[in-house]
């Protein structure tokens, strides 16, 4: 008997897409027991699609002998884990621990630099695949992005689950790397059930059993609710989000403002927001791990003149200035500050980056000892808008002019081409985890790195 495709009580296979009646443990056609069922499989639009590990397992593709191996993606052993394989991980390697610490849990993994290069390259391929299904595509990060698929059914001729199932096929196939899928109705739900049975999972979440699977989740679960607004939660005795949906949405807005009114919706599957194409880039900063704590001034000022010539130069690549200069410290005991200051007119200047960031670190010289320190800005726009003239500081347009021959020189001649009195004959000084360069700019944009 032929099982219907769009059948509630049937399923289908993810490794061949064969409809399965309700009672197999097994593919009928291909004997996998990869199989998915749920009530509303059929009738869901909403996923949320994460790469699996997904720089470790770019290297592993390109590099077949470390199939088998743990792998580590960070910088030296004073850096920290980018990413770690599944099988560092059951090793206890986690994301952004230190690296020192990755080791000693799994000394026998395989170290790898990251090549953001590749990874983007690769990210925009996964991208592109995506946008094969839907253009109702809003990317995350470089590896995970939310779809709306309704509507498409008619042109894939088939389901958006069948889609999504055989969007991860083809991404094992023709990329070399997997993804896990959660489906849902809701972007929240659809990012928790992504998290589910990793790697390669794909797991469902319907509206009918949303508030009785939220019941005994616990309240991490729950976006924005990190460790330290947990351990409030804890002390006024609500540990999980059952405790939260038994509670009235006035209550929980007194004790948590408007934390409280996310807390009320999400504990029960409700979240209105849609999936918006095309997410803008929010920030670009760069940043550096030193080998050794720094606590002096004159030893920091270097490094934060070359991080902001950097942050510069990908502004002016990418014809993007920023208002918000945001100025990052993390301490020998892991604490990060993180500092910002809002310009009266956006910038893509290095003077202006720079001389922002000192005016925050000069703040932070109180005898701590850094281990990491970076700068950045946020509230991005076009160039066009960028560096007015100022009436005020007359001599800032001769430094514009000046940067703008340097930026010349260091184009045609490279970076080394021109220092200035900040960095020339101080290498020695915030000498970075990779001897002779710094850790690689992070530019918070959905899929590429500016």
């Amino acid at each position: 008997m032929r099982t219907a495709v769009n059948d509630p009580e049937h399923g289908f296979c993810r490794d061949c897409l064969t409809p399965q009646p309700s009672a197999v443990r097994r593919c009928t056609q291909c004997g996998s027991p990869r199989l998915v069922r749920h009530p509303e499989l059929y009738s869901l639009h909403l996923a949320h699609i994460d790469c699996d590990a997904f720089y470790a397992a770019v290297e592993k593709r390109d590099n077949p002998a470390l199939k088998d191996k743990p792998v580590i993606i960070g910088g030296g052993k004073r850096g920290v884990v980018s990413t770690a394989c599944y099988i560092a991980r059951i090793n206890g390697v986690r994301s952004a621990m230190p690296m020192f610490k990755a080791l000693e849990a799994c000394p026998e993994a395989t170290v790898i630099k990251p090549n953001m290069e590749k990874y983007a390259r690769v990210g925009r391929e996964v991208r592109t695949m995506m946008q094969d299904l839907t253009p109702l595509v809003e990317p995350i990060s470089i590896d995970e992005a939310f779809l709306d698929l309704s509507g498409t059914e008619r042109m894939h001729a088939m389901p958006p689950a069948l889609v999504l199932a055989r969007f991860a096929q083809r991404l094992e196939k023709e990329v070399g790397i997997t993804a896990s899928v959660g489906l849902s109705y809701c972007k929240f739900l659809a990012k928790v059930a992504s998290d589910f049975r990793k790697p390669r999972g794909f797991s469902v979440i319907g509206e009918a059993e949303a508030v009785s699977f939220l019941a005994e989740q616990p309240i991490t679960l729950i976006w924005g609710v990190g460790k330290a607004f947990a351990a409030t939660l804890e002390r006024d005795g609500i540990r999980s989000i059952g405790q939260l949906q038994k509670m009235e949405q006035s209550e929980l807005m007194r004790r948590y403002g408007s934390m409280g009114n996310r807390l009320f919706r999400l504990s029960r599957g409700q979240d209105e927001r849609v999936v918006h194409a095309d997410r803008d880039s929010k920030s670009v900063s760069a940043e550096t791990t030193f080998d050794t704590d720094f606590g002096e001034l004159d030893d920091l000022v270097p490094v934060l003149r070359a991080l902001s010539e950097k942050v510069s130069a990908r502004l002016k690549k990418a014809n993007l200035a920023g208002r918000t200069v945001v100025l990052k410290l993390k301490s020998k005991d892991f604490r990060t500050r993180t500092r910002n200051r809002q310009l009266g007119d956006p910038t893509r200047l290095a003077d202006r980056i720079f001389a922002t960031g000192l005016e925050l670190l000069r703040r932070e010289i109180d005898g701590t000892k850094y281990r990491l320190l970076g700068i950045g800005v946020s509230d991005l726009c076009d160039a066009e808008k960028a560096d007015p003239p100022d009436l005020v500081d007359t001599r800032s347009h001769k430094r514009a002019l000046a940067e703008g021959a340097i930026d010349v020189l260091r184009n045609k001649f490279g970076n080394g081409a021109v220092e200035t009195g900040y960095t020339f004959g101080r290498g020695h000084r915030g000498k970075p985890t990779r001897p002779g360069e710094e850790d690689e700019p992070e530019v918070r944009h959905p899929w590429e790195r500016i």
